[in-house]
């Protein structure tokens, strides 16, 4: 199995980390516009091999998508990160156009490839990735939900004291500090609602946390966070290679579902190898409910800036 990212910072290079090192794929192509800085990442990877054991081919190359050629699972994080202080919002100018130019190439050598988008503004990206190329909305994939819930199980396991691997959590809505949605009354430790264990005040305090949580990173870090996205791309990767058929919210095309038509915005799914394969109707109450619809109000306002790029 190949899989190419483009984008060789910190986020792809992470990825390209957890993907070799746990076996996902047999081949990893690191793909970036600046001159021997994908070769340097692939090369600083491979002298790892040794110490950590994986068979991996890492390699790095510069603007040249004909070696990307028939790659399985096509990984987009190109574009420039968020600084302190910025929205995902405000990176649609500069990162639609990149976010366009590379599926097109990329779908020149791979035709057949799934796409996970993970440029922000995600979900817009995502909107744009399947616009500008007509691929049906399985092959199509917004990665956000999955990082997303990583946190709010993080912070939920934080409140309880507890394992976050014994955490089953979802965020489902849009990337967006304001638009994404914990589901605090579906989440549940070892199968026993989380509500059995906490507050409202401190299961509102984790929502709360977890929708900042990539701001919050921004401002310690001075960039966008790199680990836990990076190992979130590799999670959703090895569900469509290995066929795993998990279900995680990602972002997706809806025609219909929770009541929206025409936006990509985060929803569970399953993922095998054929990508979205199954976008899963779980049933939300009136809060939750109006919380979605606020939410696909905002994404569809930002997919508004997209007219220019898509014309």
């Amino acid at each position: 199995m190949k899989v190419t990212i483009v984008g060789a910072g910190n986020v792809g290079a992470s990825c390209a980390d957890v993907i070799s090192y746990r076996g996902i794929a047999s081949e990893v192509v690191i793909l970036d516009i600046k001159e021997g800085f994908a070769e340097g990442k692939a090369m600083d990877l491979m002298q790892c091999a040794t110490n950590t054991g994986f068979n991996t081919q890492v390699t790095g190359i510069t603007n040249d998508y004909s070696k990307t050629a028939n790659s399985d699972v096509v990984v987009i994080t190109s574009g420039i990160p968020r600084k302190p202080g910025m929205t995902r919002e405000e990176l649609i100018g500069i990162n639609a156009g990149i976010v366009k130019s590379v599926v097109e190439n990329v779908l020149v050598h791979s035709p057949n490839t799934i796409v996970v988008v993970v440029s922000n503004p995600m979900d817009t990206m995502t909107y744009l990735a399947l616009k500008a190329t007509g691929l049906p909305k399985n092959r199509i994939i917004g990665m956000g939900g999955a990082l997303d819930s990583s946190r709010f199980k993080y912070y939920l396991s934080k409140a309880l004291n507890k394992p976050a691997n014994d955490v089953s959590a979802m965020v489902i809505g849009g990337h967006g500090d304001t638009t994404m949605i914990p589901l605090t009354r579906l989440a549940s430790y070892n199968g026993i609602p989380v509500s059995e264990f906490l507050s409202a005040a401190e299961l509102e305090k984790v929502a709360a946390d977890t929708m900042v949580g990539g701001a919050t990173l921004t401002g310690l870090l001075g960039t966008s966070a790199w680990y836990a996205p990076g190992a979130s791309v590799a999670y959703l990767v090895d569900s469509i290679l290995n066929n795993q058929k998990k279900m995680i919210a990602c972002s997706v095309f809806l025609e219909g579902e929770y009541g929206q038509s025409d936006i990509c915005i985060g929803v569970p799914c399953i993922i095998g190898k054929n990508g979205i394969e199954q976008i899963v109707d779980i049933q939300l109450n009136d809060a939750e409910k109006a919380a979605f619809h606020k939410s696909a109000d905002a994404v569809r306002n930002m997919n508004a800036d997209l007219k220019s790029v898509l014309a």
